[in-house]
């Protein structure tokens, strides 16, 4: 398991204070922002590779480019859902 996620096909990726990860040798931009955090990657095509953040897809890698292709919006819509209680002095439901 790494990082959080469930499965074995991920591997760990520590994000460099300078805003990059190393896969096989190369280099490979992603962010200062998430320095010092671990990321999970997975191969998902021959030299394409899925980059994770905690339960999040951020994008995906091609190692001949060595730069992370964003996903238009990782976080989705997440809808909480609305509970409406009653008001027990008027009693109005």
């Amino acid at each position: 398991m790494a990082c959080g996620l469930v499965g074995i096909d991920y591997r760990d990726a520590l994000v460099a204070n300078c805003g990059r990860i190393c896969i096989y040798r190369k280099k490979v931009n992603i962010s200062t922002v998430l320095a010092g955090q671990k990321l999970g990657i997975k191969e998902v095509d021959d030299g394409i590779w899925l980059v994770s953040f905690m339960h999040y897809d951020l994008g995906y890698i091609d190692l001949e480019q060595r730069t992370l292709q964003t996903i238009d919006n990782p976080f989705g819509t997440r809808l909480s859902p609305i509970v409406v209680l009653p008001d027990f002095e008027t009693k109005a439901w």
